[in-house]
């Protein structure tokens, strides 16, 4: 199941965490973390992939928001 392995970092649950505040630029999220943005990038690539955020232009940013409807398959998953 890919949603379960996208969340089994800890890093990538705790973007998962801070995008369920609210939507939030890569480099905000970068900030939060002692890595590289290249590496955040990584980590968001899998979230995407997994479905479990989607990212819109704003100009030069690219804002990332939590993808509710993600985490149905792992829902479904957890209630049968």
């Amino acid at each position: 199941m890919q949603s379960l392995a996208a969340i089994a970092d800890p890093t990538r649950r705790r973007i998962v965490e801070l995008l369920a505040e609210r939507s939030r630029t890569s480099g905000e999220l970068a900030q939060e973390f002692d890595m590289s943005a290249p590496a955040i990038s990584q980590h968001l690539n899998v979230l995407r992939s997994a479905g479990f955020i989607s990212t819109r232009a704003h100009g030069q940013s690219r804002i990332q928001s939590l993808n509710p409807d993600g985490f149905d398959e792992l829902d479904a998953w957890l209630h049968r």
